[in-house]
């Protein structure tokens, strides 16, 4: 495994393994955990090469609090990374990503209006900034994105199309704490009341699996977030029954889609998001 800062020396790293057959990537913003773990475990099985990114993304981020708190834990991260099927990680500066300022506008018409698109406007232009980028440099042939972040892994397919990209994007599972709790490099910043507390998200989300015969879409939608925010810790900033193609509002359990059921929640400062999928 090699630490590689610069976007020259990834591609002739890369370039030298010409006669390789397939490289998969894992993009990741650091503070890694099982989750992000389990990406790169499945990247090693079906490529020759893994390159993980670890790069805290300026542009997606609309809140500068959220970014200047968002854990950077690098020595910790390659301890992790050791012993995984991780060949590059690439961990490069600002600098390196952005020398000048990116002006691209991405249009991803109604899948970036709803769900986060609605709450972090400019967020996933961010995303689609940055992940462009990657992908110019390390071309890959998969690249895996944790299904946590349903609405970004949405968007990413769009985005290859929009690019016209021969880059199959896999979908890989939520990872989950023993409680419940979506893993995510954020539950680092919970405290113990919090954390404890946050368990309620994923028992709520469980239990709705097995209430759509007694409420209709909307009626089990206002009782999600009920259930949550009766917990003092929690304030639900959003859930809602979408498909899981175009995001758009499921009105009826008749509808012939998959249905996801995608939510973000604050806890204290810390702004968390899950979805579960009811068929």
């Amino acid at each position: 495994m090699e630490l590689i800062i610069t976007k020259k020396e990834l591609k002739k790293r890369l370039g030298r393994a010409g006669n390789i057959q397939s490289i998969g990537f894992v993009p990741t913003m650091g503070a890694l955990h099982k989750g992000h773990l389990s990406l790169i475990e499945q990247a090693g099985k079906e490529n020759e090469i893994v390159v993980v990114s670890i790069f805290v993304n300026p542009t997606q981020f609309n809140d500068k609090t959220d970014l200047e708190k968002y854990p950077r834990t690098l020595e910790t991260d390659l301890q992790k990374l050791k012993g995984t099927p991780c060949d590059y990680v690439f961990y490069p500066d600002v600098d390196e990503m952005y020398p000048e300022p990116d002006t691209r506008k991405f249009d991803f018409g109604q899948l970036e209006k709803v769900l986060d698109g609605r709450y972090r406007p400019g967020h996933f232009n961010g995303v689609a900034q940055i992940v462009s980028k990657f992908f110019e440099i390390i071309k890959p042939d998969k690249a895996y994105f944790g299904l946590k972040d349903f609405q970004q892994f949405v968007i990413i397919k769009a985005l290859v199309n929009q690019l016209n990209l021969n880059i199959e994007i896999v979908p890989c599972p939520i990872i989950r704490e023993a409680d419940g709790l979506a893993m995510s490099s954020r539950n680092t910043r919970l405290s113990p009341g919090q954390r404890a507390n946050a368990a309620v998200i994923p028992k709520t989300l469980f239990e709705a699996k097995n209430l759509t015969s007694r409420y209709n879409v909307q009626q089990l939608e206002e009782w999600v977030i009920k259930t949550i925010n009766k917990n003092p810790y929690l304030n639900v900033e959003y859930f809602k029954i979408v498909d899981d193609e175009r995001l758009q509002p499921v009105n009826d359990w008749a509808e012939p889609v998959r249905k996801v059921g995608c939510i973000a929640i604050h806890c204290g400062g810390v702004r968390l998001i899950d979805n579960v999928i009811f068929n």
